[in-house]
């Protein structure tokens, strides 16, 4: 599985040595890392040798095949060669197994959504921004432009949203959106209905919360695994608004998965000013009361039987196919019947902005949208400086 730890990214090889400075400088999480451009590297004096494997690295890493790259990068060759490697090659010197060598070479499909094709950041070959800093302040640049409904690369926003709405096959409401209301068993069985209405903010203000990792330093290492006394919910988002995904299950493999493409779009997040919380990698925060999965299902819980949910579901098989397909590891602990969703919350206490209600077992919310209405957060508090004006009305 694709890992978030800096110190599993990085691996045994020349990168190891680096990784103080790295984080010295500020690249201390990986999808940060992963978007550092040529002359990022220039300025913290890399070596041809772990430029290439941090080219290779990122490569492994959108397809879930860090397991080689210590391998690979101890060949000394950089990633065109690598490419350019029969199969034959590829299994005898590195033991790369049939299957990983199709998903390697096949150079038009990664496991995740690279954050420079999905939005149109320019490839770190081609930038010329000289440092971590100006990188994100680039994507705050762009991120501003999604919420001005402003042209990118000759499209405009609204193309731009479309093709991700047309591809993940989801039906938009607005701020609340919930996966599609396909019939099941042949038609024999109903999905269960969702609300069509945002919950209320008091549904999720007074929510007793407690932290389990306050902060995501570097890596995974340092995590503080220490619980902090209860408080409320409305404090997380006190100072800054918050995008807050609700895990059904934190072993399940579709849960795992849309963390990772969340958190894949950490460099877009940071620059909008907006925190993630969830259990992977941002602040872990539970909710021992049930208290945002009841406020996704209208004050009660959302629940999905195993048969008629998954087995007897196509859309839900094919969220399974999909999670799968990106190595995500996984386990069977836990409650697996309830839903969960996302929400993004205002600044203090402007408001729900959005929502989405997971419907079919692994629906995830699509990126494109969550990005918007973080942009459009962004231009409220930059343009307005009115806290008092509620997120919901930048529809």
């Amino acid at each position: 599985m694709a890992s978030f730890s800096v110190e599993d990214f990085v691996g045994d090889g020349v990168l190891k040595e680096l990784l103080p400075k790295l984080l010295g400088e500020g690249w201390d999480d990986v999808p940060t890392l992963k978007i550092m451009n040529s002359e990022d590297m220039d300025a913290i004096n890399m070596t041809q040798h772990q430029k290439d494997a941090l080219e290779i690295r990122t490569y492994l890493h959108d397809r879930a095949l860090m397991q080689y790259g210590d391998k690979l990068e101890a060949s000394r060759k950089c990633l065109p060669e690598l490419l350019n490697l029969r199969t034959e090659e590829l299994s005898l010197q590195f033991g790369m197994k049939r299957g990983h060598i199709a998903r390697f070479t096949d150079r038009s499909n990664a496991c995740t959504d690279p954050l420079t094709k999905s939005y149109g950041i320019t490839t770190r070959q081609n930038s010329v921004t000289p440092s971590r800093n100006n990188t994100i302040h680039k994507i705050q640049s762009l991120a501003k432009s999604f919420g001005r409904n402003s042209t990118y690369n000759g499209r405009s926003l609204e193309e731009s949203l479309a093709d991700f709405k047309i591809k993940d096959g989801y039906i938009f409401k607005g701020i609340v959106a919930a996966g599609p209301a396909e019939a099941r068993a042949c038609g024999c069985v109903q999905p269960p209905p969702v609300v069509d209405s945002v919950a209320p903010y008091a549904a999720i203000g007074n929510i007793s919360v407690q932290r389990l990792t306050p902060v995501y330093k570097i890596g995974m290492e340092p995590l503080v695994k220490s619980k902090t006394p209860p408080m409320k919910a409305s404090e997380l988002w006190r100072d800054k608004p918050a995008v807050l995904l609700c895990i059904r299950r934190p072993g399940c493999i579709m849960c795992r998965a849309e963390a990772h493409q969340l958190y894949a779009k950490k460099p877009i997040f940071d620059a909008l000013g907006i925190q993630i919380l969830h259990y992977w990698g941002g602040v872990v925060i539970l909710d021992r009361t049930m208290g945002f999965f009841k406020a996704l299902g209208g004050g009660k819980l959302l629940k999905d039987k195993f048969l008629s949910g998954f087995v007897f579901n196509p859309r839900a098989i094919a969220n399974y196919k999909r999670a799968k397909a990106m190595g995500i590891d996984q386990n069977f602990k836990g409650e697996g019947e309830i839903k969960g969703g996302l929400f993004i919350v205002g600044q203090g206490g402007t408001g729900i902005a959005y929502q989405f209600i997971e419907r079919n077992f692994g629906d995830w919310a699509p990126v494109a949208e969550v990005v918007e209405i973080c942009a459009r957060l962004q231009n409220q508090q930059q343009d307005q400086g009115d806290s008092s004006k509620s997120p919901q009305e930048y529809k």
